[in-house]
């Protein structure tokens, strides 16, 4: 894919308790733009209230913000998904993965986002708006954490977010790429991301020190971890 996607594993606004995040001021430092049009859709949570409310509260004064409801929740309504080719930015929130994908879907988002992202537009998303951008990823849209391998595929690979922050991500991430259930890809800690930039990791970040990311690969029956060098996101002086 052509484009920029920031995959976070965890942070952002919605893991902040004052809404502050330096991977969110660097999203909004990628677009080069001075007043950037950042869209925020909420599908995997089914379009929370709340949630959307902590993104506008936290992009207020320093972005021109929108929220794409495809379940035309007041007060935003339903939007045309076209409306994703004029943003700086689309910021995909967390929730099920598999609900989000297959609603995409049925709204036509997929081609949409692609023709954004190939146009400058930047994507990113924690969570399920880490895991769809990918071809497959852990999740627990089914309750247990499962593999999940029909993602968007404009990352190759798979995705594991929440790496270290959530009981048995890693171990069943780890199995599952091992025995070939998922393909090789990216495990990502809370409070840290990875750029992929035109479909190649660009550089690995973390708004906290600490946290790590891997290339997870399969060699033989099991799989490998190789850290990926981290940089730490700094406030500006």
């Amino acid at each position: 894919m052509i484009g920029t996607v920031v995959a976070l594993g965890g942070g952002g606004f919605s893991m902040s308790d004052d809404g502050s995040s330096l991977i969110d001021d660097h999203l909004l430092d990628l677009t080069g733009a001075a007043n950037p049009r950042v869209c925020f859709i909420p599908t995997a949570s089914g379009d929370s209230d709340s949630y959307s409310r902590r993104f506008e509260t936290a992009f207020a004064g320093r972005a021109e913000t929108s929220v794409l409801s495809l379940y035309g929740r007041d007060p935003w309504g339903y939007s045309d998904p076209r409306m994703l080719l004029d943003q700086d930015l689309v910021y995909v929130g967390g929730g099920s993965t598999a609900n989000l994908l297959a609603l995409w879907r049925l709204h036509g988002l997929t081609g949409l986002l692609r023709d954004a992202a190939s146009s400058g537009t930047v994507l990113a998303g924690i969570s399920a708006g880490m895991n769809c951008w990918f071809e497959a990823s852990s999740t627990d849209s089914f309750g247990s954490l499962a593999p999940l391998t029909d993602g968007l595929g404009f990352v190759e690979g798979s995705a594991c977010p929440h790496y270290l922050g959530e009981p048995d991500r890693r171990e069943k991430y780890l199995d599952w790429v091992g025995i070939g259930a998922l393909p090789d890809g990216y495990a990502v800690d809370d409070y840290a991301a990875i750029v992929v930039r035109d479909g190649t990791l660009h550089e690995a970040i973390a708004e906290r020190p600490d946290r790590p990311v891997f290339r997870v690969e399969r060699d033989g029956g099991t799989a490998v971890e190789h850290e990926v060098p981290v940089r730490v996101l700094r406030r500006a002086s």
